[in-house]
């Protein structure tokens, strides 16, 4: 058996990248232990590496809680629940709590076998089709076999992909990178042709395989979605194009890519989630038309032609059954205002003109509501739309250039937002927590309260917008003023 095809190989490799600070070096291991592999077992620890249990959009994810992983290195070890605790205030990272853990186990296994990569992924793959009654406890058992045949580092890495703390230093560019390097090809055909396959995995296989040319935009693979830059004024945007440009209504809902093949419907979110499930009008409105698509678009929450509050959308979203009746109860539009795929063929770099043209043809009598695009040239009219927008209760508008081509995963000014400003409130923090992964020795995590006529009334939590620096200085802040 080829060594690198086992999960001791990867995590060998995974250890040696992390050990370095050196972008080139990283690249230089990984390529070398991707050349050894066979396309299969390539594509499995590209995704791997990069702490994917599943290939990105799937609809089965792999879930373990914390406290799952936490019983059973306690169980296997048979170190106490303190010890265990003390190993991750230390460390920060429970893979390196499960490496540490398990040089002495309490428990063993008859399999004496290596794990090989592909073992795994099977493993993985059955977790995450465990559902239903008695599930917890199938992927609790499953997890424990799998913990007990791996050596210390090799449970770390097991640790670490489940809970996608990787903190090697890999991410999705170094990883196209080392494809690259490992099968001669060149950095800008793998960049793209990664856009188009929306998973390393099936990245890593192609290239293996001297295949990059068959990779092609397929639906039910998600994509990531061209973003817009914000802008202030309305004098900027103007002064910023010089020249028509389109106007369309922001809205408040959730960015959704709508993914159709034959009668089959996925809806995907910004963070390229499956979230069909929740959204069957959707699904239904999208099947009932005859071409194949990949559309770009926001689902609102909506009624009677006017929107409803964000919070029925959210409802929806952490529904995990009985997806008709929330329907009914807050229902909600799909509306589009881009399409990357008809018919097999690709329409991200064509402008957007021509994508509004094919668009339009595509969802003509569907249910589907194209978003509405007026062309504005100056400062009066883009400050004009922004009212009218603002008056039928939406965020603002998003300015287009109509020449510009569909740049996947890019945040730029052929795009750019214009939303009302916020107000600013003076809040105080009352509670605040330890983070979790690398910020797990610091306190990162800060509950807000305002004043009320009968004293401080809690309004939220936040746990992002600050720097590292900022973070350091807050822990210290809370310490000192920490009662209890």
């Amino acid at each position: 058996m080829n060594e690198s095809a086992l999960l001791s190989g990867l995590a060998k490799v995974l250890d040696e990248v992390s050990e370095t600070q050196s972008k080139n070096v990283k690249v230089e291991k990984l390529s070398a232990y991707l050349r050894n592999l066979s396309a299969e077992d390539a594509a499995l620890a590209a995704r791997l590496a990069t702490g994917r249990s599943s290939p990105r959009g799937s609809r089965d994810e792999t879930q373990v809680g914390y406290s799952t992983i936490w019983e059973l290195l306690t169980e296997i070890s048979g170190n106490p629940p303190r010890a265990i605790s003390e190993l991750y205030l230390e460390h920060g990272d429970l893979g390196e709590v499960a490496q540490e853990a398990l040089k002495t186990k309490q428990e063993t296994t008859l399999f004496g076998e290596s794990i090989t990569l592909a073992e795994l992924q099977e493993t993985f793959d059955t977790m995450a089709r465990s559902k239903g009654k008695g599930s917890s406890s199938s992927r609790r058992a499953l997890l424990k076999s799998l913990l007990l045949r791996s050596s210390p580092v090799e449970a770390k890495y097991v640790v670490k992909i489940l809970t996608g703390e990787m903190r090697t230093g890999i991410v999705q560019g170094l990883v196209e990178e080392a494809i690259a390097k490992a099968y001669a090809l060149s950095r800008g055909e793998v960049a793209k042709a990664h856009l188009l396959a929306g998973d390393i995995g099936i990245l890593a296989y192609r290239a293996r395989l001297g295949e990059l040319s068959k990779v092609t935009m397929t639906p039910f693979r998600p994509l990531n979605f061209m973003l817009a830059e914000p802008m202030a004024t309305a004098t900027e945007i103007a002064d910023y194009f010089k020249k028509p440009i389109f106007a369309e209504y922001k809205y408040d809902g959730v960015r959704a890519q709508l993914h159709k093949l034959g009668g089959k419907v996925r809806i995907f979110s910004r963070r390229l989630e499956d979230v069909s499930e929740s959204f069957p009008e959707v699904s239904r409105a999208a099947a009932s038309i005859e071409h194949d698509f990949i559309l770009d678009g926001e689902i609102v929450p909506f009624r009677d032609g006017k929107p409803l509050p964000f919070q029925l959308l959210q409802r929806r979203l952490r529904r995990i059954e009985n997806f008709e009746d929330a329907a009914r109860n807050a229902p909600v539009e799909y509306f589009v205002f881009d399409i990357l795929l008809l018919d097999a063929e690709e329409f991200i770099n064509r402008p957007l003109r021509e994508r509004s043209i094919a668009l339009a043809g595509a969802i003509r009598e569907s249910a589907l509501i194209p978003a509405e695009r007026i062309k504005v040239a100056n400062m009066e009219e883009i400050a004009r739309a922004f009212a009218r927008s603002r008056e039928l209760g939406y965020e603002g508008l998003v300015l287009k250039d109509p020449e510009s081509v569909y740049a996947m995963g890019k945040r730029g000014k052929n795009w750019v937002k214009l939303k009302e400003e916020l107000d600013t409130i003076d809040t105080v923090i009352v509670a605040a927590e330890y983070g979790h992964g690398k910020r797990a020795g610091v306190i990162s995590d800060y509950t807000f309260a305002v004043r009320g006529r009968d004293g401080l009334k809690t309004i939220g939590k936040a746990y992002s917008g600050l720097t590292d620096s900022e973070i350091d200085s807050m822990t210290e802040r809370i310490k000192k003023l920490t009662i209890k």
